[in-house]
């Protein structure tokens, strides 16, 4: 079954260009492609997709804003963030809102496909700058909160991965252990940090100065 995609891009031929690129494979099928974000929740509810590509910087309701309502509705829903916006602040804002991912538009022709499918795969896609930058939001603090304290070495390296993007699959390769491994490594991480998903944990990562 192909991968449905939803598309929240204002400008038309990028908007156009997505939907052509996503159409070179069966894999998926664009359900949506939309110029704004004004009916973000009706539209998630009603054909509920497996990602959303979503730009930031749109009228009425900007991308980061339709993130957090598309979380009132639906938690586990993949959103990748495909923007022109590299900096601190939008990066920030957008992971904090519970964006899966983060991927710049000059790189979408070559990042997009692996991007789809390492979020559905559990990971956080992110372009390297962007990744790059994540890990400078989360500083060495000396007083870590309690909860890093009762993570493992092991799991504090995996938690490091994700923020950095890893899918599970790279998280095994670069660690030389099992999938299975990192399944149960990151079940614990989960349940230590009180978090569901890969994107909450990165986001909590970041926003408490954990790693």
């Amino acid at each position: 079954m192909a991968i449905s995609v939803f598309i929240y891009e204002d400008n038309d031929n990028l908007r156009e260009s997505l939907c052509s690129l996503l159409s070179l494979t069966e894999q998926y099928e664009v359900q949506g492609a939309f110029a704004n974000c004004s009916q973000v929740e009706e539209q998630v509810k009603t054909y509920v997709p497996d990602v959303i590509l979503m730009d930031i910087d749109m009228p009425e309701v900007n991308g980061v804003d339709a993130v957090k309502r598309i979380r009132k509705i639906n938690a586990a829903l993949h959103v990748i963030m495909l923007t022109v916006f590299d900096d601190n602040e939008n990066i920030f804002n957008a992971i904090c809102a519970g964006a899966s991912g983060y991927i710049l538009k000059r790189y979408a022709s070559v990042e997009l496909h692996g991007a789809i499918k390492n979020v559905l795969s559990g990971g956080a896609p992110m372009t390297g700058s962007v990744a790059k930058k994540v890990l400078q939001m989360v500083p060495q603090a000396k007083n870590a909160e309690a909860e890093i304290k009762d993570l493992s070495k092991r799991e504090t390296q995996i938690l490091h991965l994700l923020v950095q993007g890893y899918s599970y699959k790279m998280i095994a390769s670069e660690l030389k252990i099992t999938h299975d491994t990192v399944r149960f490594h990151i079940k614990r991480i989960y349940d230590k940090l009180h978090v569901h998903t890969a994107v909450e944990a990165v986001s909590k990562a970041i926003k408490e100065n954990l790693l």
